[in-house]
């Protein structure tokens, strides 16, 4: 599959809009008949917030529709990102699709191109039982897994209705086993560097990092994690200081009010500046006016705020443990597994977590 994996990254990387929601469709559902539901939920909400496209362009035609109506009954409801697809009549559909599959083909079905000639080789030709297809009208999973080929017709698959249940229940036909993830993970990079968030302000960034998070106001019930998605018109009134807005628009991209860290003081800022004996970088000023610090998750270091701030050797620490450091105006950060990074803000290390967060959701 890293032929597959390979070529749909660069696609949803370059290639025009249309090709980009034809792959993630495909492979939501790839990751679904492979028992990885949850990896299949997280890829196509994640295209939602970076597209803002309507489900419906990852189920354009009627099989794919089928398919994804047969897995929402078997797996007994819908994910919130199914909102925007339309109820099926699903007898019908099972209907439909098992005359589909028990129907025969002829060996010049798709030789001539379209027109009255190739309607009539249709009819005269012989003509016998799809054998791929046959094997899913059977429910026989392992035979059509030996013969579905390198690109397996997976729509066709998950539209079943006697599979379904089998496919939600982890039947995993394609062997895929632990590859979803890496599968996932993947076109939900590509996905966010093809389609970066707009973070804004100060304020906003700070903000979105804590709604990744999962960061709720005091009382508030804990909601699923939020996801990503553009800010909001400046043509809004403002809100009062440390608040972000919730965003308008349905189902999991829904924006949750959160309350930041108290920011610190100018006062404390200079304090913290005499102490170290060197000039904060206006970003890093900034940071601290927004909020005084941030803890530690579970990507990211605690960020130290302006009384826990310390220098050595001319290099302010940033963080506990000392993974990033500020020296001559960048800042260093310290992977033991990923080796070090020159960011060139401090800025540009937080939208870094930020895309990191929202690409963990």
């Amino acid at each position: 599959m890293q032929d597959y994996l390979e070529a749909a990254v660069r696609d949803v990387l370059t290639a025009p809009e249309a090709r980009v929601d034809d792959q993630v469709g495909y492979a939501a559902l790839l990751l679904a008949v492979s028992g990885a539901l949850d990896e299949a939920d997280r890829l196509v909400t994640q295209w939602q917030a970076r597209t803002e496209r309507p489900v419906t362009a990852l189920a354009v035609d009627p099989v794919r529709a089928r398919a994804w109506a047969m897995l929402f009954e078997a797996r007994g409801g819908r994910p919130d990102w199914a909102a925007g697809l339309p109820p099926l009549d699903l007898d019908a559909e099972e209907r439909a699709h098992t005359a589909s599959l028990r129907r025969t083909v002829s060996d010049l079905e798709g030789v001539l191109p379209p027109g009255p000639v190739a309607e009539v080789i249709k009819h005269v030709a012989p003509a016998r039982p799809d054998r791929v297809r046959t094997a899913l009208a059977d429910g026989d999973l392992e035979l059509w897994a030996s013969l579905a080929g390198p690109h397996p017709d997976v729509a066709t698959l998950a539209a079943t209705r006697v599979v379904a249940p089998a496919l939600v229940a982890g039947a995993d036909p394609l062997g895929l086993r632990d590859w979803p993830p890496a599968c996932a993970g993947a076109l939900v990079a590509a996905l966010h560097e093809r389609y970066p968030p707009e973070l804004g302000s100060w304020p906003e960034l700070v903000a979105e990092i804590m709604r990744l998070r999962g960061t709720a106001e005091p009382g508030e019930t804990p909601a699923p994690p939020a996801r990503p998605g553009p800010r909001l018109g400046a043509a809004e009134p403002p809100l009062p200081p440390g608040e972000t807005r919730a965003d308008p628009r349905p189902g999991p991209l829904l924006h949750r009010r959160v309350s930041l860290p108290p920011p610190a003081s100018e006062a404390a800022i200079r304090s913290a500046e005499l102490r170290l004996g060197v000039e904060l970088p206006a970003d890093v000023r900034e940071f601290l006016r927004t909020c005084d610090g941030l803890p530690a998750d579970v990507v990211f270091p605690r960020l130290l705020g302006t009384a826990d701030l310390r220098a050595e050797d001319g290099v302010v620490v940033l963080s506990d443990p000392p993974v990033l450091l500020l020296s001559s105006g960048h800042v260093v950060e310290v992977d033991p597994v990923l080796g070090t990074t020159v960011h060139p803000s401090f800025r540009a290390a937080l939208v870094r977590h930020a895309a990191l967060l929202a690409q963990a959701t």
